[in-house]
């Protein structure tokens, strides 16, 4: 399901901020060599998650899905001289790429890999984090979110990707999709849920920003 126009979609980029030269060649670098490039954060929403981080103004940021590193490069640009940004992925054939475009950035010697899964690495991160950023396996969304909220602290924001799932979640739930049904439960908990406050915008795919309280 396109939520906007291919027109409309290209209009947005073409009147945000410009998309940074190292983020133009990582993109062209992921369609070349890995699969699924469409799982890039890509230029729009790339400059909506810059923009956050930099508000925010973060010391430590957490990634949970690091794909090729795009999202990431992004969210740095927000991080304080002395912040880390720790982020997570599973593929650990990635890890290259993404530590290669993580070393042209200004932002290199902050940016942390941790290769594994998250549920069991997050745990042992004994850090309050001020921005977190879920963009992993959708079936888990609950369980990163359960993980997470120990780690953070009054004012923490915490975005959640995808959470659209391509129109999906309004539409005849199939009972096989069990990806789907897991993100409509996560929808209605953090709109729910008593410790934050939280707005779902249709950025995308759709991107849940959630304050903690």
């Amino acid at each position: 399901m396109h939520f906007i126009s291919p027109l409309l979609e290209s209009y947005l980029a073409d009147n945000s901020q410009e998309e940074p030269k190292l983020l133009q060649d990582l993109t062209r670098e992921t369609h070349l060599k890995v699969i699924q490039p469409r799982m890039l954060t890509g230029h729009f929403q790339g400059r909506v998650l810059s923009l956050l981080s930099k508000i925010i103004n973060p010391t430590y940021i957490l990634e949970i899905g690091t794909y090729t590193g795009y999202s990431a490069l992004c969210l740095a640009e927000g991080l304080r001289k002395n912040g880390e940004l720790h982020t997570i992925d599973v593929n650990a054939e990635l890890e290259h790429i993404q530590r290669t475009f993580f070393n042209r950035s200004d932002y290199g010697n902050q940016i942390i890999q941790h290769v594994g899964n998250a549920l069991d690495i997050i745990p042992k991160l004994d850090i309050t984090f001020d921005l977190i950023f879920i963009d992993a396996e959708k079936k888990q969304y609950d369980k990163y979110l359960e993980k997470v909220l120990p780690k953070t602290k009054s004012g923490s924001i915490i975005l959640s990707d995808n959470v659209l799932w391509s129109g999906k979640v309004v539409e005849p739930l199939d009972p096989k999709d069990k990806a789907t049904k897991v993100l409509l439960d996560y929808n209605k908990k953090l709109s729910e849920h008593p410790l934050l406050e939280t707005v779902l915008l249709p950025i995308r795919d759709g991107l849940t920003l959630s304050r903690v309280k």
